[in-house]
C-alpha cells in the first residue's frame, strides 16, 4: 500500500495509516450490514447483488468513470499524496450537477459522482436505481440567495410574489424550499421559475428572475460584478446538509466494481480532509489558479467552508432524506417513497475509518 502523503506534497490529509488500512481491508467486516431492499429485478440478474459482502481487494484490472467536477478531486489527491489508487480511473468526468450526473450514469458514461441529497431523490422518482455509498455531513450553510441588480429584496419574507429561480434536482432546489418553508411561504406565494443552477448568473443579471440560490464559491464573483448596481446576498441558517457520493445500483452489484468504490471512499475523505486542514494551499491551487479568483476572494470562501464530517452511523443522513423526499412530494415534484431504499449500507463507516475521530461528527 502506497504512502498516504510524501515529502513533495503541499499537505498532508493528517490520516492515521492504520485507520486508512482497516478501512480498506476491513471492508468485509462492515459488508455485514445487509444491502437495501430496493434493488431492481435486473440487478439479481447481474455478476453480484447489493446483499453481496464487498470484497477486501479490488481484483486487477477494475476501472472506474469518476466525477470531478472542475478537476477538484484529483486536485485533492495530487495535494494530499493520494496519487495511487488500487484500481483503473479509465476517465475523470468534468461534471458536477445532478441532472447531468444521472444523464451520465444512464449513458454509462459515469460510475460515482458527488453530489448533495437531492440528486438521488430524483433519480428514484424517474426510475432510475443508484444508491448513496458515502456521507460527509455539512453543518454549516454552503448557498446564499442573491437578488437580481437594482432589487428591493432583504430578507426572504419578501421573497413573497417573486420569481425565483428553482432546480429541483440539486442542492440549491431544496435550499429554497427549505427556505420558503422557514418563512412560512407557501409555495403558490412565489413564482418558481425552473432553471438549472448554471442558468442562475445570467437570469439575475437579465432579470428573469429576482432570486436566485449561489454556492458560497459563486457569489463573490456575481456581488464583484453587479453589487454596485444594487445586487445583494440574503443569508440566512438553511443547511443542505448531504454531501454524497453515489453511484448506480448496476455498478455496485458488480462486486469488482463495488470493492474499487469501496477503496475510492477512503481517499475521497481524506481528500477533503486535507484541503480543510490546508487552506492556504488549497486556495492557490484551486480558487486562484483555476478559478481565478484573488487570494483575498478564496480566503472569504474558505472561512465558510465546512469542516468535512463522516459519521460512522448514517441514521441522521437518513432522517434528513427522508425529510426532504416529503418536502419535495408535498409540493408535487416528487410522490412520497422511503428513502431507505436510496443507501446501500454496505459502505456505512467506510469514509469514517479512514479519517481522525475529529472528523467523524
Amino acid at each position: 500500500m502506497p504512502p498516504l502523503s510524501s515529502s513533495s506534497s503541499p499537505f498532508s490529509p493528517g490520516v492515521d495509516r492504520r485507520l486508512f488500512l482497516s478501512s480498506l481491508l476491513g471492508v468485509a467486516a462492515a459488508a455485514g450490514l445487509s444491502g437495501c431492499a430496493g434493488a431492481s429485478a435486473a440487478d439479481s440478474k447481474s455478476k453480484g447483488s447489493l446483499s453481496a459482502p464487498l470484497s477486501a481487494k479490488v481484483p486487477s484490472g477494475t476501472s472506474l468513470k469518476i466525477a470531478s467536477y472542475q478537476n477538484v478531486q484529483q486536485l485533492q489527491f495530487k495535494l494530499a499524496g493520494l496519487t495511487d489508487l488500487p484500481f483503473t480511473v479509465s476517465s475523470w468526468v468534468n461534471i458536477g450537477a445532478g441532472p447531468d450526473v444521472i444523464n451520465a450514469f444512464r449513458a454509462k458514461s459515469l460510475d460515482v459522482a458527488n453530489n448533495a441529497g437531492i440528486p438521488p431523490i430524483q433519480a428514484h422518482y424517474q426510475g432510475y436505481d443508484a444508491k448513496i455509498v458515502a456521507i460527509d455531513v455539512t453543518r454549516k450553510p454552503n448557498y446564499l440567495f442573491a437578488t437580481k441588480p437594482g432589487s428591493d429584496i432583504h430578507t426572504v419574507a419578501d421573497f413573497k410574489g417573486k420569481k425565483l429561480a428553482f432546480s429541483q434536482g440539486q442542492a440549491q432546489g431544496v435550499v429554497l424550499l427549505r427556505a420558503l418553508k422557514e418563512a412560512g411561504l407557501a409555495y403558490d406565494e412565489v413564482k418558481l421559475v425552473p432553471l438549472t443552477s448554471n442558468q442562475f448568473f445570467t437570469a439575475l443579471q437579465s432579470g428573469q428572475v429576482d432570486i436566485a440560490p449561489l454556492a458560497n464559491s459563486q457569489a463573490p464573483a456575481y456581488l464583484k460584478q453587479y453589487g454596485s448596481k444594487g445586487a445583494r446576498a440574503i443569508t440566512t441558517d438553511v443547511v443542505d446538509l448531504l454531501n454524497l457520493l453515489w453511484a448506480p445500483t448496476s455498478v455496485l452489484a458488480d462486486p469488482a466494481k463495488a470493492a474499487a468504490v469501496a477503496a475510492y471512499i477512503p481517499r475521497w475523505a481524506q481528500g477533503q480532509v486535507g484541503a480543510y486542514e490546508h487552506p492556504d494551499a488549497w486556495n492557490e491551487a484551486f480558487y486562484v489558479k483555476t478559478q481565478n479568483l484573488t487570494l483575498a476572494q478564496a480566503r472569504s470562501i474558505t472561512e465558510l467552508a465546512n469542516k468535512p464530517l463522516f459519521p460512522p452511523s448514517w441514521d441522521e443522513a437518513v432522517k434528513w432524506e427522508q425529510e426532504t423526499a416529503d418536502l419535495l412530494a408535498e409540493g408535487g415534484f416528487v410522490k412520497a417513497f422511503k428513502v431507505g431504499s436510496l443507501f446501500d449500507r454496505r459502505f456505512e463507516g467506510i469514509a469514517a475509518k479512514a479519517v481522525p475521530a475529529e472528523y467523524r461528527k
